[in-house]
């Protein structure tokens, strides 16, 4: 099939859910550990230390997890460019799914000593690994299934996975939050969400096994098998002709993972800790929040096919800048209400450039190095961004007992995903089905802007 005809509706729906309950799940999985982690993991794993201390603690366990996303989206990728994208997200569900069953068997620092944070410390590694491989696979195949004209709304279907995992993860968290005693969770209520990953994580497979591989991938398969010359490994392609598409997706990632983790994540430390609210006023605004954050997500990717990936992505940075000033000033209210509203608020400028990225992303690289390139792109920006955004929000809270700071340090990284996204070729539209020639792709890119330039100055 060529992607100019459309699929059958019925065909593009079944890989579209497919890929968002898939990563919906290994989202509910890779979640949940940052909920755990802001809530119960500093008494648990680190005890003897400052509440705020053991919690910066916990929290870098989370941000380890981040580590292994890069290493995880190179080998998922390299081997999803070689042998297709169905394998490695099956593989990906799997690996996942393991290690946070695993997590809710695990011993705490009171049974087996230091040896309890070491083994949670290497499931988060495995967890991280797992979902660096698991992203790039879900979207490309929504895009390489879909048509040019709609790509954005569907491929934003699977981004729509992300707050429906922690919408799920928050909410099983609120349930027992709400009907256990705090030492009753702390004992053991806290499990209970990563056992139930066992059950998920077959629900999830059995779907994603019945989804076909990607047409796009099977035809570029096929024509490289037809060369005389052999390829090259898809990392020494994409990092040879690729590397500025790959610092412009790694750039635009910053904005929209650093504030999604510090609106989702160390708000529930900011809460219990700074304004010393229960637990359940945090979680309830991160449940509302999450649900309106999934709603607005495929509007967002309808509206980037309408509009342009660039005009929706730069809008939501834009109002991410201004809006982290007004989080915190709604939390430091301690209404619920105005929680809910930061909260939410926030999710919907965070969707704008959320939900165009995956067909964004896609448009950058060609199809025998896109599960690459995309997210080694995709990845990149974890460690530093999304992985030590709790962690340095909440060193910046210990150090200047206050959160401007913190709304400094997230409008900062607005500007840079700002520049990078203005630096970026617009690319909706373009063809899945054919190579990309990145050379030409960056002149092109180049004479836009200089056109750009001679237009505003005359």
């Amino acid at each position: 099939m060529s992607e100019i005809e459309s699929p059958p509706r019925r065909s593009i729906v079944k890989v579209v859910g497919a890929s968002m309950i898939g990563t919906t799940i290994e989202w509910y999985d890779y979640f949940l550990f940052g909920l755990a982690a802001s809530l119960v993991f500093n008494k648990l794993f680190f005890p003897g230390f400052d509440p705020l201390v053991g919690t910066i603690l916990a929290l870098g366990t989370f941000a380890i997890g981040f580590l292994a996303r890069p290493l995880g989206g190179l080998v998922f990728g390299h081997f999803g460019d070689k042998v297709g994208r169905k394998k490695l997200l099956v593989l990906s569900l799997l690996m996942m799914g393991g290690a946070t069953f695993a997590m809710g068997l695990l011993p705490t620092y009171g049974s087996i000593g230091l040896a309890a944070p070491l083994l949670l410390i290497l499931l988060r590694l495995l967890q991280g690994f797992a979902l660096g491989g698991e992203w790039g696979g879900a979207v490309l195949m929504v895009s390489e299934h879909g048509d040019a004209r709609r790509r954005g709304f569907w491929a934003s279907w699977p981004q729509a996975g992300a707050p429906g995992g922690n919408l799920l993860a928050t909410g099983v968290l609120a349930i027992l939050a709400s009907v256990q005693s705090d030492a009753a969770f702390e004992a053991w209520g806290w499990r209970i969400p990563f056992l139930l990953s066992g059950l998920l994580v077959l629900i999830g497979l059995w779907i994603r096994l019945s989804v076909a591989e990607s047409p796009v991938f099977l035809e570029a398969a096929r024509k490289a098998r037809e060369q005389v010359v052999p390829e090259k490994p898809p990392i020494v392609r994409v990092l040879r002709d690729g590397w500025r598409q790959i610092l412009i997706a790694s750039g635009a990632r910053f904005a929209e993972n650093v504030s999604y983790y510090v609106i989702t994540a160390f708000i529930l430390v900011y809460i219990t800790t700074e304004l010393d609210l229960p637990k359940a006023a945090g979680l309830n605004a991160v449940l509302i929040g999450s649900a309106i954050h999934f709603v607005s997500i495929p509007a967002w990717g309808w509206l980037s096919d309408i509009l342009g990936r660039r005009i929706v992505y730069i809008f939501g940075a834009s109002g991410m800048l201004v809006w982290s000033f007004v989080l915190f000033a709604l939390l430091d209210t301690t209404s619920q209400g105005a929680m809910v509203l930061a909260v939410s608020v926030g999710l919907v400028l965070h969707g704008a450039m959320y939900a165009p990225q995956a067909a964004f992303f896609a448009e950058l690289f060609g199809t025998r190095v896109r599960y690459t390139g995309a997210s080694i792109g995709y990845q990149l920006a974890s460690i530093i961004a999304g992985g030590l955004a709790p962690l340095i929000a909440t060193a910046l809270l210990a150090a200047t007992g206050s959160s401007l700071a913190i709304s400094f340090y997230v409008a900062a990284t607005c500007v840079l995903t700002i520049v990078a996204v203005y630096l970026a070729k617009e690319t909706r539209g373009s063809s899945l089905g054919e190579e990309h020639d990145t050379e030409a792709e960056a002149a092109d890119s180049a004479a836009e802007r200089a056109a750009d330039r001679a237009s505003v100055t005359t």
